[in-house]
């Protein structure tokens, strides 16, 4: 089997056709667009003739290459007229009875050796093949949208494709500039596998009380280094995008509770507040910005009161030495005085937990997340119990707001925020390692090029210590009794051996 693809076939001329088209123009393809609807292709021709017009006069494309991707670029008016075609890529709707009878037709029209691909972000590449006469020919080629910027492709075999197929794919997205991940035909694929953990979990979060989405965002940006927050995300994306994957990832999977949706975002989409699309989601827009609440300001406390950490704090030594920094009056004592603030940093437990098995104060007891070492941060996170002062929580806030970085104090919660959240991430991805979906280095590309987290999430476990994001997971299992918080046995393995997560298995 020839390992190039010289003329490529696009059905489907929406935003995903287009950028599939743009890129296999660029790469040198001669490119035939077919669309249902035959201005929709003439007006194709037209938005990728000024996208290369505006490339061309940015200097980003010389004029000669711009005037060549135009030429590359030519109509089908019917199916019968990608006969020629090496590669016939399908960027139609999500549904699959339409992909099947696509793919049903085309086989009968283009030569015994080209290779048929699905653009699908959620349906089976298996399922799609069924009714095909060659389905060893047939692989998904799941691109993100918008395609020219997003440089990740996962290409996707289904239990017939050809290895030769899925190889010939990632060669064409390494010429298109594209990274190839190799994935198994499974729900959510990599990406939308991967990527549950940070949205279902936040929604999760608020739905409990412990803050609002505002606070969530902010934690997550300033204490793990995302670029946007999981509801700042999920308003860009849209809810009528992502709520339907949260759903099908979740169906697909037998209702695994890992995945499970939040009636958040259900009632959201059925009121229509979509995201940035609509001017209002979790936040409102005008003239396109979204409206943050103001963060709450810091408590005025006249005098603070003495604190004690708990000696089974989460690095201990560290707080003690920002508390120094701070300028607190630190108790050493075996107990706290009566009158201490009383420091506890647990990991997957919740404060309250903590003061009744620690026999603390719990009026007196403020936690800190402590997952993420303080110097790494630019938001320090406290926690109150139901039985917290208002006095000992102000005093806290004030304390530790001293030097100038942001606090933000929320309701008790097992694991606080970026617990849940970076451990949740870590686990599904180790998840998907265990049921060898892909390499642990093609989780980690597709993430940080499909997601644009800050770390991919086996990464993020390593920096983080695996023992400690076990630790977590069990903690809030125990707390919880939820089996969303079941550790992953790949990772479980792996944190009590001290194995690095980024380590392929032999």
């Amino acid at each position: 089997m020839q390992s190039s693809f010289n003329t490529v076939g696009i059905v489907g001329t929406g935003a995903m056709g287009r950028g599939i088209a743009q890129i296999a123009a660029q790469a040198g393809c001669q490119v035939r667009l077919f669309d249902t609807q035959p201005d929709a292709v003439a007006r194709a021709q037209q938005e990728l003739a000024s996208q290369w017009e505006r490339l061309r006069d940015k200097g980003r494309m010389e004029a000669p290459e711009a005037e060549a991707c135009k030429q590359r670029l030519s109509a089908a008016t019917t199916l019968q007229e990608l006969a020629g075609c090496e590669l016939v890529v399908e960027a139609i709707v999500e549904r699959l009875d339409a992909k099947q009878a696509l793919f049903a037709q085309l086989e009968d029209i283009v030569g015994p050796d080209a290779v048929l691909a699905s653009n699908t972000s959620s349906l089976s590449i298996t399922a799609i093949a069924a009714r095909l006469k060659q389905p060893q020919r047939l692989a998904g080629y799941h691109f993100f949208n918008p395609v020219p910027l997003m440089k990740v492709v996962e290409v996707v075999a289904g239990l017939r494709t050809d290895p030769a197929v899925c190889a010939r794919l990632a060669d064409l997205a390494r010429r298109m500039g594209h990274t190839p991940v190799q994935a198994q035909d499974t729900p959510g694929f990599i990406v939308n596998h991967a990527g549950r953990g940070y949205g279902t979990e936040a929604l999760r979060l608020v739905s409990e009380g412990v803050t609002d989405f505002a606070t969530v965002d902010r934690i997550l940006r300033d204490q793990v280094g995302f670029k946007l927050g999981p509801f700042e995300l999920m308003d860009l994306t849209a809810l009528d995008v992502s709520h339907p994957v949260m759903e099908s990832v979740y169906r697909q999977y037998y209702d695994e509770p890992r995945y499970r949706p939040s009636v958040i975002t259900a009632q959201r989409l059925a009121g229509g507040l979509l995201g940035r699309k609509s001017g209002e989601g979790f936040y409102r827009y005008a003239d396109g910005k979204a409206q943050v609440p103001p963060e709450p300001p810091v408590p005025q406390v006249g005098e603070l009161p003495p604190v004690w950490v708990s000696t089974r704090a989460a690095r201990r030594a560290e707080l003690y030495q920002l508390l120094k920094d701070l300028g607190a009056r630190i108790e050493t004592g075996q107990s706290p005085s009566a009158q201490a603030l009383t420091l506890v940093a647990p990991l997957g437990f919740d404060v309250t937990t903590v003061a009744v098995v620690e026999r603390l104060d719990p009026a007196r007891t403020v936690g800190i997340d402590l997952l993420v070492e303080d110097a790494a941060t630019r938001r320090r996170v406290l926690a109150t119990n139901p039985a917290t002062r208002a006095d000992m929580r102000d005093a806290a806030h004030a304390l530790f707001a001293r030097d100038g970085k942001a606090v933000s104090v929320i309701r008790d919660s097992a694991g606080f925020v970026t617990q849940r959240v970076v451990a949740t991430i870590v686990n599904i991805a180790s998840d998907i390692c265990q049921q060898r979906i892909c390499t642990p280095a093609d989780l980690e590309t597709a993430v940080t090029l499909g997601l644009g987290y800050p770390l991919g999430p086996l990464a993020m476990g390593n920096r983080w210590g695996p023992a400690n994001v076990l630790e977590v997971l069990f903690n809030m299992q125990t707390v919880y009794g939820d089996p969303r918080y079941r550790p992953s046995p790949w990772l479980r393995r792996r944190g009590a051996i001290g194995l690095s997560l980024l380590q392929e298995e032999h």
